[in-house]
């Protein structure tokens, strides 16, 4: 992928490392609503494997997966916003927004497997099984993405170093 330049009207490095670091924060929100979406799709939805909060009634259920769906939508279409900001101040850089939306992805995976699934006690990922293979695939999936992600965004600042000494 190849790395945009920064703003036309650039005026000094603040500027530079603001849109650095928003690219970034912009990956890691859209990453989070995407995998956050695809969660409550198809474990939620499809598969019908939990809930949001499973302590309740299956209708207090149906009611936090709507809350986690719509936070899934809003986080993804921010993300999707300030892209599109970006792209207009010709200051995207998709490398570092694409590893941004590995550890947003793999962040928030990382999370519910422990803090929602386990400390809390919200919600398995499912019932009435083995759980440890369940939980295994999950927690491995999460750390690769978090692994990728953080290579991504090593690189794109290596690239991105060089840009700046090139000018």
């Amino acid at each position: 992928m190849e790395e945009n330049v920064y703003p036309k009207r650039q005026s000094n490095g603040t500027t530079r490392s603001i849109y650095i670091n928003r690219n970034l924060w912009s990956g890691i929100l859209f990453g989070i609503g995407l995998v956050a979406f695809i969660d409550e799709t198809v474990f939620h939805q499809l598969l019908h494997w939990h809930h949001f909060y499973d302590k309740s009634t299956k209708a207090i259920g149906l009611v936090s997966d709507g809350f986690f769906h719509a936070f899934s939508w809003f986080a993804t279409v921010g993300g999707l916003f300030m892209v599109a900001d970006f792209r207009r101040r010709n200051a995207w850089l998709p490398m570092r927004w694409v590893g941004g939306v590995l550890l947003g992805a793999g962040g928030f995976q990382f999370y519910d497997g422990t803090i929602q699934h386990k400390l809390m006690r919200l919600h398995q990922i499912r019932y009435n099984v083995q759980i440890l293979p369940y939980d295994m695939v999950w927690h491995i999936t999460s750390i690769i993405m978090i692994i990728i992600g953080i290579v991504l965004v090593i690189r794109s600042a290596k690239k991105i170093r060089q840009m700046g000494a090139a000018s």
